[in-house]
């Protein structure tokens, strides 16, 4: 009895992973809709911020600048890029405050190398990068000292400062009675103050913006 030959099952090639040079991504990301950082070769588009997020980073920033004026501080918001060169990243954080002038990669004036204090806005896509891989990031920039995590969704800040040791220690605080007092700059403020006019009854978590050219 002829047996019937099986058909031949063909192998669906694989697609390969592109990687960029950062003169790529910086070139992609000047005419790029949405944001996207650089992680050594790799282009990672960024999510979508919610609401209280947005909020968040404004409160600390409108009372920080005038609590400081007059000192030797610059803060920058979201669109200031960070160039961590012992781990080839390009990322943007939520709120940069650098001691001194900005020290720029290269003659780009949209990319500092020297943040003292890095402020994130934590959500629930995001909180394991930003306290994990990110934060390891951050720890490899000789001038950073300080690194605040705040919550969206609950009365919640987890503060780690360098000490003199060259040690990081956690402090957290999680209460409307707190204040964040800050170690690497003589600032304080109440939690009640970073948290005024959020509601967090509002579940509207981070979406995926839009992919954009950059990712092809």
């Amino acid at each position: 009895m002829q047996t019937q030959e099986k058909p031949a099952i063909e192998k669906q090639p694989q697609t390969e992973k592109r990687y960029y040079t950062p003169e790529e991504y910086l070139a992609l990301e000047e005419s790029a809709i949405d944001k996207s950082e650089y992680h050594d070769g790799e282009i990672v588009p960024m999510t979508g911020g919610t609401t209280n997020h947005n909020k968040l980073a404004l409160n600390f920033c409108r009372t920080f600048p005038l609590t400081v004026n007059g000192q030797d501080y610059e803060t920058f918001i979201n669109d200031v890029r960070l160039w961590i060169p012992q781990t080839r990243r390009y990322v943007y954080p939520d709120i940069i405050v650098i001691q001194g002038e900005p020290v720029y990669q290269g003659s780009n004036k949209t990319i500092v190398t020297n943040p003292l204090l890095i402020v994130e806005i934590l959500s629930n896509s995001t909180k394991d990068y930003d306290r994990g891989g990110k934060f390891l990031a951050y720890r490899s920039i000789p001038e950073f000292r300080e690194y605040i995590l705040i919550d969206q969704y609950s009365y919640h800040i987890e503060q780690f400062a360098k000490n003199s040791n060259g040690k990081w220690v956690l402090t957290e605080y999680d209460s409307d009675e707190s204040v964040l007092t800050l170690e690497s700059v003589e600032f304080q403020m109440p939690l009640r103050e970073i948290y005024a006019r959020i509601n967090f009854e509002v579940k509207d978590e981070e979406v995926n913006q839009p992919t954009s050219d950059i990712q092809k």
